[in-house]
């Protein structure tokens, strides 16, 4: 269970356009601490919602280019590499609602597999280079040669900018302890004694 420092704030206590942030993630995934504590400092919770989500992530500003589907799978990718079960569980529901398959998901860690198209291959390669466990991530020739078969550059920015902020928001959650943390999760929780 999370433990966070900064402490949660009660859902009666939360301005009321964050409750149903906090009753969707308690819904889809039993826990809704992170939206506890992020509401202690509600604009920064509104803006990654409202402006990031909805507005790069899922395409409310014009422009953003990048299909949501696409995103889904990085963000899918991305949160399976890092252990977030409150991401995992979140970002489950989203990608099958955006198309992605119950067969794609549970391959998400085989890009070799036949559910896969190319297309696919080179958002999870790319996800791979960005995630937290590799520091020496790097978009190579090869790997930029094979995202723009399927997008512009402008696009794969689009991609690798939504890949960083996930990222970075992975790694402030982990270290503010506002999740549970899943075995493949490479943060280690925070020790018990105060330092």
């Amino acid at each position: 269970m999370p433990s966070p420092a900064i402490p949660p704030i009660p859902r009666e206590y939360l301005p009321e356009d964050l409750k149903p942030l906090y009753d969707t993630g308690l819904e889809r995934t039993g826990d809704a601490t992170i939206i506890q504590v992020m509401a202690q400092q509600p604009d920064i919770l509104r803006w990654y919602f409202g402006e990031f989500y909805d507005g790069l992530f899922y395409n409310r500003h014009p422009g953003a280019r990048v299909d949501v589907r696409t995103k889904e799978l990085l963000r899918l990718k991305l949160s399976k590499q890092h252990g977030c079960q409150f991401c995992n569980r979140f970002n489950t529901v989203e990608a099958l609602a955006a198309g992605i398959t119950q067969e794609q998901v549970d391959a998400i860690f085989d890009p070799a597999a036949a559910v896969w198209d190319e297309k696919d291959r080179a958002v999870i390669a790319l996800a791979e280079e960005m995630m937290l466990q590799n520091m020496e991530g790097q978009l190579t020739p090869a790997l930029h040669t094979r995202l723009r078969r399927f997008y512009d550059d402008g696009q794969i920015i689009e991609i690798g900018f939504i890949a960083a902020v996930l990222t970075g928001v992975a790694k402030w959650i982990f270290t503010f302890d506002m999740v549970n943390r899943e075995e493949t999760c490479p943060i280690r929780p925070p020790m018990t004694q105060a330092q």
